[in-house]
């Protein structure tokens, strides 16, 4: 029987991801947002935007420029989003380390989604460590949703056994 989640409630200065609208939205973040893999900070911008979705940690998009040259190899295979459209996946390479499809963006979104377009966001359960204003992201559980998790965002967040039909 399918159980829905109780929304943990959100202390000051925090946001409740049940709070967050369906269907998903991207907005603009100032926020310091930081990519590291092999010891070295590969992605960083303050131009970025912040996906929402009700019950999932935000997913950071990044532009381009702000991710080091060489740092994205085109992998095969793709997949869609009934929001965003279809996605197109990355390796991500630094130093010695090559992480397949560690990496995604939407090159051609959904009009709701057209101002991210060819921004791109890491797993950050595959690469070394993803910051948002220098706190380290917690991954979103399950491998299939890329959502980065902070002390900013409450639960319960889909992802992880027994969610899959929140």
């Amino acid at each position: 029987m399918l159980q829905r989640p109780v929304p943990i409630p959100p202390a000051p200065g925090q946001e409740s991801v049940w709070d967050f609208p369906r269907p998903a939205i991207c907005e603009p973040t100032q926020c310091l947002i930081e990519v590291v893999l092999d010891g070295r900070p590969i992605a960083r911008t303050r131009r970025g935007f912040r996906v929402l979705e009700t019950s999932h940690p935000p997913s950071y998009y990044l532009p381009p420029d702000d991710v080091e040259p060489g740092v994205l190899v085109p992998a095969g295979g793709g997949s869609i989003c009934e929001w965003k459209g279809q996605a197109a996946y990355f390796d991500v390479v630094a130093g010695g380390v090559r992480v397949p499809r560690a990496a995604w963006s939407y090159p051609r979104p959904t009009a709701a989604f057209g101002p991210m377009a060819g921004y791109v966001t890491f797993y950050p359960a595959l690469v070394e460590a993803c910051f948002v204003d220098g706190e380290r992201v917690v991954p979103q559980e399950g491998g299939f949703y890329g959502g980065w998790i902070t002390s900013m965002v409450v639960g319960p967040f889909k992802g992880g056994p027994g969610t899959r039909f929140w």
